[in-house]
């Protein structure tokens, strides 16, 4: 079993995910050195905010088999370009002020159980770090966690009818939430275990 962290930037990968690449339970893989062996080997994947999603869509085929074969895919950021029917592109909110970031639990979810979803609102007094606006919900899909008064799915779950399995963060990546001593640590362990189908339904 082997869970892909693409890495679209310079430097090491996220401080978050060396436990799970040193256990062997997570490769990560640069961005400009991907291939379709990658994704063949794969049955769970990790994407970051930085994802060069031009680029990624030359990956589509070789995502759609890992997610026919029953894998799980990660997606942290901004849909702006379509890599599975059913997704859509991502919506800002308009105008924002403070009532507008505040986030709220929908349903619960294993990576959230035990996290005060308020806590994570602001990042050293900043709000609106965890995003600020959200990627449509599928059909069918479960809102885990909603942003400002009208409870926008800004994290949800999507049982994808032929095959595998989405969750969507639309907003920075989830692993470093909270800033030095916040639950980001925690979090992407939950992302990794999620992908791997230790946890969630």
């Amino acid at each position: 079993m082997t869970i892909l962290f693409i890495h679209s930037h310079y430097g090491p990968l996220p401080a978050p995910y060396e436990a799970a690449v040193a256990d062997g339970r997570l490769l990560g893989v640069r961005e400009v050195e991907l291939t379709s062996d990658h994704f063949e080997a794969a049955t769970g994947l990790i994407t970051t905010t930085h994802l060069d999603q031009v680029g990624f869509l030359a990956c589509r085929p070789a995502l759609t088999r890992l997610l026919d074969r029953g894998g799980r895919w990660f997606f942290n950021g901004h849909l702006l370009r379509i890599f599975v029917e059913g997704l859509g592109i991502y919506e800002p909110i308009r105008g924002a002020r403070r009532p507008d970031y505040v986030l709220t639990r929908l349903n619960p979810h294993a990576i959230f159980d035990g996290i005060e979803q308020r806590s994570l609102e602001e990042n050293r007094g900043v709000a609106g770090f965890y995003g600020r606006g959200h990627n449509p919900l599928p059909g069918g899909g479960l809102a885990v966690n909603g942003i400002g008064p009208d409870l926008l799915p800004i994290d949800w779950e999507w049982r994808r009818p032929a095959g595998g399995r989405i969750f969507s963060h639309a907003g920075n990546d989830l692993g470093g939430m909270g800033g030095e001593g916040g639950p980001g640590a925690l979090l992407a362990e939950r992302v990794v275990s999620w992908c791997e189908g230790r946890i969630g339904s």
